[in-house]
């Protein structure tokens, strides 16, 4: 027997509408290319979008219909993240930290129709042009960048798109299982892959958000999510926003720490969220500079590992709290989240730490595992280590025109991460590594992780990448990269990484001094990952 239920729609549509009709008055705040801001509210927001979606209607979008995004974080983008799902069509978000070639790549495979694109990156986008071929239009949108040297064609200027429309509501009857949203991996191994988001997956991966277990998104704060509108739909974040009435505030492409810290205390920032690296940057701006913080009530990090001393140092020297998250773009991208029970309120601080510096237990809606390596499920005992799998309403079942890539997909419905995790007592996941990442010495695992994390723990090094070398007797063996800071450039020697690492890992496990290399820069993915795959093309 089927239970009474109205069979409400779990839509794009439906958020929008909500926050016209509940929040209009609630803000969103861009700081553009110039250093200018632009604010508005969710209502004068709404109306652009009605405008935007007749505009789009008018230039021949269809349903199902492929509409990408080359743009910073701004009002303008996050108008388009609601105006094209509400037609049906396909919001397609595109990096622009991509390489050409991974570009022409995606927008070909993905088909896309027209390309929304900000007008400081259009000289991006320029040599690009007679190699993309189903692309009819760009739409340029004024950031307050530079003018471009190059020319696009059949371009058009955002605001006469906008200005030439009617502000007539054009709402079309959607299914929630009709596909809202296309983003691609940063192919860090092989060919970007496309992940098709639902109506529903986001509508719910939203509400998890929002969930006290989770963010906690509400109408009370003001959330600044630096994490680029480009990667993972923001982390949902400009959608769970307006869902809970939260104001937003967005950086454009002013991500470094000084622009972050202004913002934050300009328009009493509550909540932000970003990769490690804008974070790092952020803390050493702090150190040296005064800035009013206290309304922010966390900070959110995810991308990758975030070293326990980063979360240490925020808090001990500015009373900031850190939430460690996970995901990917096959899980839209929240996971898990590291909130602290009730009961841990009672350890002592160092016990919370470690608890912060996991992963955290997954959010309402999602399951994990560990699989060994003979396919059965491990103990959570914080000590078995395996691969992680994960299963829910957001996580991709397959890939975009690519139903032949199977093998992350297993046949019970769980989807391989490629992540290899420990998972504890209280279902906190910790990651141990990136499979593809571990080195493997004298037959046992080395986490490169845990190596880089605790070099980042010293003082003076600002980032740590650790990579596996080719050797004639271990197998492999450790090899460490290493920026410093300015101040520490002549004081911090290879032996003094190599009697840091000795406080934590065996002799076996150490790197010899000559594997040790300062640094200037690591080479990061387009994700602002550490890019282990080009450090081993030079290592070679």
């Amino acid at each position: 027997m089927n239970g009474l239920m109205m069979d409400y729609q779990l839509t794009i549509p439906s958020i929008l509408k909500r926050v016209n009709q509940v929040y209009p008055n609630k803000r969103v705040i861009s700081k553009l290319a110039n250093e200018q801001i632009h604010e508005y509210t969710y209502r004068d927001m709404y109306k652009r979008i009605i405008r935007l979606m007749n505009a789009l209607k008018k230039l021949g979008i269809k349903p199902e219909d492929r509409v990408a995004t080359f743009a910073w974080n701004s009002y303008r983008h996050l108008e388009l993240y609601f105006a094209i799902p509400s037609l049906k069509a396909i919001l397609h978000t595109l990096n622009i930290r991509l390489f050409p070639e991974q570009m022409e790549f995606i927008i070909n495979h993905a088909e896309d129709q027209i390309i929304f694109i900000d007008k400081s990156l259009v000289d991006v986008i320029t040599p690009l042009q007679g190699k993309i071929g189903k692309v009819r239009n760009f739409i340029v949108m004024d950031d307050g960048g530079k003018e471009p040297s190059g020319k696009l064609a059949n371009a058009i200027d955002y605001e006469e798109l906008l200005s030439s429309s009617l502000e007539e509501e054009c709402f079309l009857q959607i299914d929630e299982n009709t596909a809202s949203a296309l983003c691609y991996t940063s192919g860090t191994t092989g060919e970007p892959k496309g992940v098709l988001y639902s109506h529903r997956s986001t509508y719910l991966h939203s509400f998890a958000l929002c969930l006290a277990g989770s963010l906690a998104i509400c109408e009370r704060d003001n959330v600044l999510p630096v994490v680029p509108m480009f990667h993972v739909n923001a982390w949902a974040i400009p959608y769970a926003s307006p869902m809970s009435g939260a104001n937003l505030v967005f950086p454009g492409p002013n991500m470094l720490g000084k622009s972050l810290a202004e913002l934050m205390e300009s328009y009493r920032v509550t909540l932000a969220a970003g990769v490690p690296t804008i974070w790092n940057l952020l803390y050493h701006h702090l150190k040296n500079n005064k800035h009013d913080l206290a309304s922010l009530r966390a900070m959110v990090i995810g991308g990758s590992a975030v070293p326990k001393s980063l979360i240490d140092n925020f808090y001990k020297d500015f009373g900031l709290n850190i939430i460690h998250a996970w995901g990917m773009t096959e899980t839209s991208p929240l996971g898990t989240a590291s909130i602290l029970t009730k009961e841990m309120e009672s350890l002592t601080y160092n016990e919370q730490l470690n608890f912060k510096a996991k992963q955290g237990p997954p959010v309402a809606g999602i399951e994990i595992r560990a699989i060994d390596d003979d396919g059965k499920e491990v103990s959570w005992d914080g000590k078995s280590i395996g691969e992680l799998e994960v299963r829910g309403p957001w996580v991709a079942k397959e890939y975009y025109k690519n139903p032949e890539l199977k093998e992350q997909f297993a046949s019970d419905g769980w989807f391989k991460t490629g992540d290899v995790v420990c998972i504890d007592e209280n279902g906190f996941m910790e990651i141990t590594d990136r499979k593809k990442d571990l080195i493997k010495t004298r037959g046992e695992w080395i986490s490169s992780v845990d190596m880089e994390n605790y070099v980042m723990g010293l003082k003076g090094v600002l980032e740590a990448c650790a990579i596996g070398r080719q050797d004639n007797v271990k197998d492999e063996a450790p090899v460490l990269y290493v920026i410093l800071s300015k101040d520490a450039a002549e004081t911090i020697k290879a032996k003094d990484i190599y009697t840091h690492l000795s406080n934590k890992f065996a002799h076996w496990q150490l790197p010899k001094l000559s594997d040790i290399h300062f640094v200037d820069s690591i080479p990061k993915t387009s994700v602002g990952k550490f890019d282990k795959k080009e450090l081993r093309k030079r290592l070679k």
